[in-house]
């Protein structure tokens, strides 16, 4: 028999597209000879849903929704993911449907408490197996983290009899190495139960999240025997002989920076494009994190749907304008320049004459710094109200963490694309970027990283170097580790502590930016979770 898994980019609410998707999936596989097509989990409904769930309104759409496709299937089954509401409780679920009528359906047991998540705010959960067979051949039903989240490693006790394969419906959101984890989380499982498993995983960007496909099997013997593509929508083929899976297409694996590069550009194109922006607007300064930012959005949407802003003023290097001119002609986007030095130096007039601020002279630099910032974001706002075109900041998560970034300045704008990735990753991407094309030039890369907000800046004259402060970073945010550990890691005590002082300073600045595309275990948006008001000190 031949199985479809239908790797698709499911929209959040968007339950009559998706009910299409589910549908084209149907077709294509009837073509194929399919007899039996997994979906995702909640391909109705997108994923993941949040308050939408809250909504009544919402899962009575989505209940019609589902028999109106039960009655369309027939012929082929279907294993679809849904929200069901049934006795006053609300499960993710999923239904098997042959010809017309729903014929078996699994309540998530494990529900996901990661807090982009949450289901046990929204979820019941449930506690029965699902099995059934077709053409011969049984199958079991977990969800997402029914199989992830299992510590014990679920085993085939779990079903009322003997299965030949088990499905996993899962919308596994992506993070730097993830599938290498699923591999290994799979062959546990298979090693103490020798049961095949299916891995049908979602694709595309919701919000902060991207989800990477990558949808997958594996035999009794924890043989990969299928791979299907990362971050593209797909109908992956799985045949079966003897009711085992017959070796199939393995895409190659992409490298750990190509992986973060598309994960990127899928985060970028379907926030501009599920949102129905017409295109993006970026303020250049001649430095590496824009021109990065500039590279995926023009790999994500296209150089039509990019505009480019240059706002210099005396303290903008030559080189930078020239830098940021070359780039934007070579990719063939259009791209203004204006000079803001009149509209700062108004903005310090008038702070002399009706404040009585000191001249710029001598007062500390952070007013005209942050004003220069300031001015920029205005003029990108208004061109945004303008066009129609959302803005995307430029700033990355070793600023971010620190608050190296200015409110209602650079951190303007409607989406973050750089939001959880390091310093030292914006350098690892743009020559990944390079090695494809060389459209970021050299000399962005290999200068020294500044603001240019004042003559001869750089940024290590603020902060320690990015290679000290992204580990540190790292150890503390991402993997959870106490000063003490990271000391013993071999970094400075006082470096440590500055770093750390910073972040925590720094957590009401990081509430008002824009949402960003998540790729790490603990990105500043959808996993952090820390109180501004916060006197813990470790």
């Amino acid at each position: 028999m031949k199985i479809a898994i239908a790797q698709s980019n499911f929209t959040v609410g968007d339950i009559d597209g998706n009910v299409a998707k589910i549908i084209n999936a149907i077709e294509q596989a009837r073509k194929a000879g399919v007899e039996l097509v997994v979906t995702p989990e909640l391909a109705l409904s997108g994923y993941p849903p949040a308050d939408l769930l809250l909504r009544e309104t919402f899962y009575v759409a989505c209940a019609e929704a589902l028999s109106n496709l039960v009655e369309r299937v027939s012929g082929i089954t279907l294993v679809v993911g849904h929200p069901d509401f049934q006795d006053g409780k609300l499960y993710n679920s999923a239904s098997v449907i042959q010809d017309g009528q729903i014929i078996a359906n699994h309540h998530k047991h494990i529900l996901n408490r990661a807090p982009f998540f949450n289901e046990y705010y929204y979820f019941d959960k449930g506690i029965d197996p699902c099995q059934f067979e077709v053409a011969g051949v049984k199958f079991g039903i977990l969800i997402c983290a029914d199989f992830w989240q299992s510590h014990t490693v679920t085993d085939a006790t779990l079903f009322d009899t003997e299965i030949d394969h088990l499905l996993v419906l899962s919308a596994s959101a992506y993070h730097i190495d993830k599938q290498v984890s699923r591999y290994q989380l799979t062959q546990q499982f298979i090693q103490k139960t020798g049961v095949s498993v299916i891995h049908a995983n979602l694709v595309g960007g919701q919000d902060e999240l991207v989800f990477d496909g990558a949808s997958f099997v594996m035999d009794r013997q924890g043989v990969l025997t299928h791979q299907f593509t990362e971050f593209r929508e797909e109908l992956g083929l799985v045949e079966l002989e003897d009711k085992a899976p017959v070796n199939g297409h393995i895409a190659p694996p992409l490298s750990r920076v190509a992986s973060i590069y598309q994960a990127l550009c899928v985060g970028v194109t379907d926030y501009i494009e599920k949102n129905n922006f017409p295109g993006v607007l970026i303020g250049l300064s001649g430095g590496i994190d824009s021109a990065l930012t500039l590279a995926i959005a023009v790999d994500a949407l296209g150089a039509d749907k990019v505009q480019t802003v240059m706002m210099p003023t005396q303290y903008t290097s030559g080189i930078s304008l020239e830098d940021a001119g070359n780039m934007t002609e070579k990719l063939g986007v259009k791209h203004y320049q204006s000079l803001i030095k009149p509209l700062l130096d108004h903005f310090l007039l008038t702070l002399e004459n009706d404040f009585q601020i000191l001249p710029e002279s001598t007062y500390t630099s952070t007013v005209p710094e942050n004003l220069q910032a300031r001015i920029r974001g205005v003029l990108l706002m208004a061109l945004s109200n303008q066009t129609g075109s959302i803005v995307l900041t430029t700033g990355n998560k070793s600023e971010l963490a620190v608050g190296y970034c200015t409110l209602y300045g650079d951190m303007v704008g409607g989406f973050a694309v750089l939001k959880d990735i390091s310093k030292t990753m914006v350098y690892q991407l743009c020559e990944y970027r390079n090695q494809i094309a060389e459209i970021i030039p050299k000399r962005i890369i290999e200068r020294a990283p500044s603001a240019e907000l004042r003559y001869n800046q750089t940024d290590q004259d603020s902060l320690p170097p990015y290679e000290v402060l992204d580990a540190v970073m790292e150890a503390y945010v991402e993997n959870n580790l106490s000063p003490a550990e990271i000391i013993e890691k071999g970094f400075d005590e006082a470096d440590i502590q500055r770093i750390i002082h910073l972040i925590k300073l720094n957590e009401y600045k990081r509430r008002q930016g824009p949402p960003g595309i998540r790729v790490t275990q603990c990105d500043f948006g959808t996993t952090w979770r820390h109180p501004i008001t916060n006197g813990f000190e470790q």
